[in-house]
Order: structure tokens, then sequence, then C-alpha cells
């Protein structure tokens, strides 16, 4: 089961949080069919978007993470609530790149490097916040960094990894590791977290030797004290519904949705994002939705 571990280091200074994340980019990945390359990508958004959601606090709220770097895999959406649950897709899930000369997956090919991260926090009351950086490289867990020195001034380490077999081309292991500089953290403590990171094996090489997401965080911080916050399970989760898509079709007007295209069975269809699940509406429940719309429009006359 994937599951979140969040620490805090005795003196305040620090706090680290990691995840296992490989079941549920495994889910990604079978619901999306992606490929080696894609899966890589949106797998590294999605357990960042988990570790970043799971700091949210409030119960619904939520946090989205969205990338168009100009690359052949388009724009990459994840979702994570306050639990650390996400869903997300990227736009062209089967586009693959060759291998770089070191053998690794070109994720930062694949996104590009000429576009922008734009983090959304909705805290469920009043506009939600959006801050947006330039990409660094496209690989994810830079760019992530970079959001926070650059829009929150907060010093930040990222790593997030996702192991593919390069022969089935299927998600193995999948994990993240945040950690943050809190007010309290001094440049003893900073230089100490330095030399830490600096010794740090990948997240995916960590999880392959049986870490846990507990040592994962107490080798990265070594020489602190080092207290649990709180641990939870995380999922791949989509609160999609037919309902839910009947209220948006809403939006289109009336005439829109009378001429929405059927199906060789005469029913319109709908498919999620985030899920690939298929809605079909018939043409009585569409007549149903058009007279809803109506209805709307002149009450708000």
């Amino acid at each position: 089961m994937d599951k979140i571990l969040r620490t805090i280091t005795s003196d305040g200074s620090l706090m680290a949080s990691a995840v296992d994340s490989t079941q549920l980019v495994y889910t990604a990945q079978r619901l999306h069919g992606l490929s080696k390359t894609a899966c890589a990508a949106l797998g590294r958004l999605l357990t960042g978007a988990s570790l970043m959601g799971a700091m949210l606090k409030i119960d619904g709220a939520t946090l989205t993470l969205k990338v168009n770097g100009g690359g052949p895999l388009g724009t990459l959406v994840a979702l994570a609530d306050c639990h650390g649950n996400v869903r997300g897709y990227v736009d062209h899930p089967q586009v693959e790149l060759p291998l770089k000369p070191n053998g690794k997956l070109d994720v930062g090919g694949a996104v590009g490097r000429d576009g922008r991260l734009a983090v959304i926090r909705d805290m469920g009351s009043g506009d939600p916040y959006i801050g947006q950086v330039e990409l660094v490289s496209g690989e994810i867990a830079e760019d992530l960094t970079s959001y926070y020195a650059a829009s929150e001034q907060t010093p930040t380490v990222c790593a997030l990894g996702v192991l593919v077999d390069k022969g089935t081309g299927e998600a193995l292991l999948s994990g993240g590791l945040l950690i943050q500089a809190l007010p309290g953290a001094d440049d003893a403590a900073l230089a100490r977290l330095e030399e830490n990171v600096g010794k740090l094996e990948s997240v995916t090489t960590m999880l392959a030797k049986g870490m846990t997401v507990e040592e994962i965080c107490r080798k990265a911080l070594d020489g602190f004290e080092v207290e649990v916050l709180d641990q939870f399970p995380v999922n791949y989760v989509c609160n999609c519904s037919k309902e839910r898509f009947a209220n948006a079709m809403l939006t289109l007007g009336a005439e829109e949705i009378r001429s929405l295209p059927l199906n060789e069975e005469g029913k319109a269809e709908a498919v999620c994002h985030y899920c690939s699940r298929k809605y079909t509406f018939t043409p009585a429940e569409l007549e149903q939705l058009a007279r809803r719309a109506e209805a709307s429009k002149k009450s708000e006359k």
C-alpha cells in the first residue's frame, strides 16, 4: 500500500516528507496506457503533487500542478487533495523518445523546457492561489524546487523517481522526498542537510533496497533528532461521475447539447481525462439536459 510519512527535526529547523507512490503510478499507467517516458514524467508529477497536497492541512483543499514545456507530451496535469490522493493526465500518453546517452529516460526532452510550471492551491474559500515559474529542466523535481525558491522563498530539496522496466515498459517503483527548511533553520542545519543530500541515493534505489519511507526521511535528516508527525495511505483517486459530467454539459447551452455527436449505439459519450471512465447519455437524457439549460438561462434574465 502506498504511504506518505511526514517528519520534523526536534529543533524545528527542517521538515521532511517521503512517499512510496508505486501503486498509484502503476494505476495511472494502466488507466492511461502510458509509454515508458510518459509514465516517468506523469508519475513524477503525480508523486510531487501527492507530497505537496498532503501539506495543505485544510480538509477539502486541493492542489493542482500543470506543466507545459512545449515538448511532445503536451500538457501534464496532476491534482491532489489534502490527504495526498492524486489523479492526473498527459495530453499524449503514448509518446516515446530514445534513451539518453546515459541510458536514462529522456523525461526533460519529452516534457520540454520552453514553458511554465503552474501551482494552483484552492483552499475552498475565495479565489485560489496561482503561482507560476519558468521551467528549469522539464525533469519535474528540479522545476518544483525552483518553484519553491522563486515563489515562496523556501529552501527546498525535492527528489522524485519512477523506475520503469526498459523491456516491458511497466512501472516498477515510484517515490518522492520533499525536504524544507523552516524559519528556525540556521546555517549549520542547512550545511548538514546539504551534506546529507549529497550522499543520498535516488529514491527508487532506496525503495528497491527495501527502505521504508520513514527510513528514507531519517537518512535524509541524519545527524538530527527526528520526530514523526503523521503517516497515511495515498491512492490514485478520481471523483468523476455521470452527474458531474451532466452538470458540466449544462454550461454548453441547450443548442450545443442537442447537437452533440452520437456513437454507434445512438448515445453521446463523455470520457474522463483523469481515469478514462466513459459515460453515455441517451437522446432523451440530452433533451432533458437541454431543457434544464434553457430553464437556467431564463431564470438569469
